[in-house]
């Protein structure tokens, strides 16, 4: 999954500082592109054109509440609260959106 952004090194601090991922891979051709890793997630943020505002992704996790404290002990600010989601299976998840400095969105959800 390449997440696109306008500057790769300007949203690289986002992404380590305030959500603990870490750098595994960086490349320059055909365009600047970072792979990032957390608990055994990666996923990439390039300079490929695309519109940071219309992208995102999801995250599941274990522990949708700690998750949150942590970012927001890292200094995140604009997270929202913990909501209730039900997807179209009728499975219900507890989760909460962040919105990067880049524009792209990230729903975290833990199924309830």
């Amino acid at each position: 999954m390449n997440l696109p952004v306008a500057d790769v090194d300007a949203a690289l601090p986002f992404y380590i500082e305030k959500m603990g991922f870490s750098v595994t891979s960086r490349q320059d051709f055909p365009v600047r592109k970072v792979v990032m890793e957390r608990d055994g997630v990666q996923f990439a943020i390039a300079e490929n054109g695309g519109d940071p505002e219309q992208d995102g992704c999801a995250f599941h996790t274990d522990d949708v509440r700690g998750l949150r404290d942590e970012f927001i002990a890292n200094g995140l600010t604009g997270i929202g609260d913990i909501d209730v989601e039900t997807q179209e299976d009728g499975s219900k998840f507890n989760v909460f959106f962040v919105v990067a400095p880049d524009g792209l969105c990230y729903w975290f959800g833990e199924r309830s």
